[in-house]
């Protein structure tokens, strides 16, 4: 056998000495051939690998085909009407695909959402890709695809158009493109990584927090080689490069992208905070993605197959702890899922952990598809159940962030339409982001200018002069109109008179989003001064 031979079978591939492997043992160097050298990994299963990736993409363009836009895709086609190198919570990239997802002939979602369609189910495939690298055969590859396909956080999220559907799968790729440098040493790698990076900065600023990861855990464990490669540097001279616009932008406002992040710890503080952020994020892998991802951890820390790779586990700690420390979203780490998983199906079926994988693998797998296909919006729009609390509307607001907005901004046209001409307000000032998106979006020919102070809404623009207008905002907190109008009149309340902060509008539209489309206070609002001089005070980040 040559140093760059690898022995596998079907179900278990181990480079390295095959008589280690037929006892169940390790080969030494983290699957090194004789010489140390990284032997070339198993053969790729397309066939049962893109019967996978197949029946993901079916499942995501029917997720995506359904309901309405969310509540952040509406507030992106605005931004794209707005263009600017960076904005207070996101870079340029989705705005301006949001913008081109509108104007194309015949406004699908499936048209809209394309983009993200195709990266989330690219995705599965380089996890596929990953275990390969990693020294996985056919079974770890396949484990692999279903694991990362049946993915709620995948699932969910990736049928729209959002910053996670690009985040999460170029983090995907950078991490395979490093797993496979340490095989390769192909320093094309890693400038493919560093323009991936660069990319990813036009979408969030989170990608730096794994490049630091990966930078500790070369020093740590190796291969510290990477990081002297001449390369991996130009690829991040190009990052930097491509950031100063957006890093000018957010330096002349304020930096707003900065102040984003207490607003983020506290929203999450609805479902727990950062102290489920750690079962939040394993959770969201699914069943039997979370049980492969936790035992990959455990491996990568432990094997001494997987040990030339340890620097991943390194990196996803790294990340982690700094989004735990910060107050982070649960899905900010999403995108070392796939490594992470990749590591726990090559160990699961490989050696002696084969014996136990055989029988647990099916009904794990039954149990993770399971799981997903309720998560999958199959239901009416007219069927999905009204939520009595806030928890289930927080947990699951990629399906209900869809509702309520054609029927918000009827019931606002309706509102105006019943006022004498002469008391109809010249510009629209909501409470919330999501409401002014909505608004644009869906009342662009029959609505005043509309304006919000939240977000990177507040940078759109304000209403002229000293113009009357219609305020907008919780009905439980008037307090910023109070202070701004030297008189107010309440004309309606938009999502009916039920108490408590969610409500449902039993005549406009089916389910109203919190503070959002439901449980609004519609008031004519005189100010107290110039818009120009009270616009700076409204500023809620």
């Amino acid at each position: 056998m040559s140093n760059n031979s690898v022995a596998h079978s079907d179900d278990l591939s181990v480079p390295g000495r095959v008589d280690a492997a037929a006892r169940g043992g390790e080969p030494l160097h983290g699957g090194s051939g004789p010489d140390g050298a990284v032997p070339a990994p198993p053969p790729m299963a397309w066939r049962e690998v893109g019967a996978v990736v197949l029946i993901a993409a079916i499942v995501t363009v029917f997720t995506a085909c359904r309901y309405h836009l969310f509540g952040d895709e509406l507030y992106f086609v605005a931004a794209g009407r707005h263009p600017a190198w960076s904005y207070a919570d996101q870079g340029p990239m989705i705005p301006l695909l949001a913008r081109l997802g509108d104007v194309m002939p015949g406004h699908t979602l499936l048209g809209f959402r394309f983009v993200g369609v195709i990266l989330t189910v690219a995705a599965v495939l380089i996890a596929a890709l990953t275990a390969r690298e990693l020294g996985g055969g056919r079974a770890a590859q396949v484990l692999t695809a279903v694991a990362c396909a049946t993915s709620p956080i995948l699932v969910q999220w990736g049928a729209l158009l959002c910053t996670n559907c690009v985040d999460t799968p170029i983090w995907t790729t950078v991490t395979w493109l490093m797993v496979r440098w340490v095989r390769t040493r192909s320093d094309r790698l890693l400038l493919a990584a560093g323009v991936l990076t660069a990319i990813d900065m036009q979408d969030k600023w989170l990608i730096p927090l794994l490049w630091v990861g990966i930078g500790v855990g070369c020093l740590a464990y190796g291969p510290r080689e990477l990081l002297r490669r001449p390369l991996l540097w130009v690829g991040g001279a190009i990052t930097v490069a491509s950031t100063i616009p957006g890093v000018v932008w957010q330096a002349q406002h304020g930096w707003p992208q900065l102040k984003l992040t207490g607003v983020v710890a506290y929203e999450d503080g609805f479902v727990g905070g950062r102290w489920i952020l750690i079962p939040a994020a394993i959770s969201g892998a699914g069943i039997l993605g979370a049980i492969l991802l936790v035992y990959g951890a455990w491996r990568l820390a432990r094997s001494q197959f997987l040990r030339r790779y340890r620097f991943v586990l390194v990196a996803a700690v790294v990340v982690v702890a700094a989004v735990v420390i910060s107050g982070g979203r649960a899905t900010y780490p999403s995108g070392l899922f796939a490594v992470l998983i990749a590591a726990g199906a090559v160990e699961a079926t490989r050696g002696g952990a084969r014996r136990w994988a055989r029988w647990a693998v099916t009904p794990v797998v039954v149990a993770s598809m399971a799981l997903v296909s309720a998560t999958i919006p199959y239901k009416p729009a007219d069927t999905v159940t009204v939520p009595t609390t806030i928890y289930p509307v927080a947990v699951n607001m990629a399906v209900y962030g869809q509702f309520g907005w054609p029927g918000l901004s009827r019931e606002v046209e309706g509102a105006i339409a019943a006022l004498p001409p002469d008391r109809r307000p010249r510009a629209i000032v909501t409470d919330f982001y999501w409401t002014s998106s909505a608004l644009e979006y869906y009342g662009r020919d029959a609505l005043p200018p509309v304006y919000s102070y939240n977000r990177g809404y507040y940078y759109f623009g304000r209403p002229a002069g000293s113009a009357v207008v219609l305020w907008i905002g919780d009905r439980d907190d008037l307090t910023r109109p109070r202070a701004a109008c030297a008189e107010m009149t309440r004309i309606g309340t938009v999502g009916g008179d039920l108490p408590g902060v969610v409500a449902r509008q039993l005549v406009m539209h089916h389910i109203g989003f919190p503070v959002s489309s439901a449980g609004l206070a519609l008031v004519l609002c005189t100010p107290r001064a110039p818009w120009a001089q009270t616009w700076p005070t409204l500023d809620k980040i």
